[in-house]
This record gives C-alpha cells, sequence and structure tokens, in this order.
C-alpha cells in the first residue's frame, strides 16, 4: 500500500522522531509541509497528516497543506505530539478530512518534550519524551493501519 505522510516538526523534531522511526522498516513518502506547499497527493493509497500540537491544533501548515493537495476519499490516519493533553487537537484537522470526504482510519499521539510559553520558564515539560516506548508505539500504529 502507498503511503505518504505530510508532516511538520518545528521546535524539537518530536514528530518527526516518530515518523523516522516508521520510515525505518516501513516504505514511506515523507512529506515536510514547511519545505513543500504542494504535493500531488493523488497516487497514495494512504495519507497521513503528523504535526506538534500547536495552541491545541495541528500546525497550520499542515493544516493548509491539508485543504490545497488532500484529494477526495481518501484513507487518512493522524499522529501527533504534544507537551499537554488536548482534547481538541484533532478538530481543526477533521473538518479538512470532512470536507474531503476522506476516511479516517486510525489516530496515534503521544507526549513529547515543550518548552513553549511558560513551560520555558520551568526548562521544559515532559522531558526526554518522546521515549523508545513512543517511537514504537507509532510504529505498531502504523504496521495495524
Amino acid at each position: 500500500m502507498k503511503t505518504a505522510i505530510a508532516y511538520c516538526s518545528k521546535a524539537h523534531g518530536n514528530t518527526r522522531k516518530l515518523l523516522d522511526e516508521i520510515a525505518k522498516n516501513h516504505e514511506v513518502t515523507l512529506i515536510d509541509v514547511l519545505r513543500l506547499k504542494k504535493f500531488d497527493l493523488s497516487g497514495y493509497d494512504r495519507i497521513g497528516f503528523a504535526s506538534g500540537i500547536y495552541h491545541r491544533s495541528f500546525a497550520n501548515e499542515v493544516i493548509e497543506f491539508a485543504k490545497k493537495n488532500l484529494p477526495k476519499n481518501k484513507e487518512v490516519f493522524l499522529i501527533c505530539t504534544y507537551g499537554v493533553p488536548c482534547a481538541k487537537r484533532y478538530n481543526d484537522i477533521r473538518k479538512i478530512l470532512e470536507k474531503k470526504e476522506a476516511k479516517e482510519i486510525g489516530t496515534y499521539d503521544c507526549l513529547a518534550f515543550d518548552d513553549f510559553g511558560a513551560f520555558e520558564l520551568v526548562g521544559g515539560q515532559a522531558k526526554g519524551y518522546p521515549r523508545q516506548e513512543e517511537l514504537d508505539g507509532a510504529v505498531k500504529f502504523f504496521e495495524e493501519l
């Protein structure tokens, strides 16, 4: 199954760590949306969107990429890393999936180091995350899709 994952991993590369672990043993096309604004996803069977969580949402760059590039009726999965869990973290990206009539086939999220805002004052939140356990969890999630 041909798979692409469009991602944004800005601050500490936490999201990219998960994707690199997946890519070690699985053929996936990783698309850094900070570098590529346009990409033809029509030839892919499954499409993933991955991001750190910024202000309770996927990165704006991932959302914009999905708006412009996600073809209709694709199978889609979501991966995210966060410093503080937030129930609304998937809401904005799911609005795009709904408009594109995508079939959401799964989500994976995990704790990751965060030193944004007030966390900077205390040296950050979730130091050492994602750990190998979270990396292995991302791989298992991908294999079970």
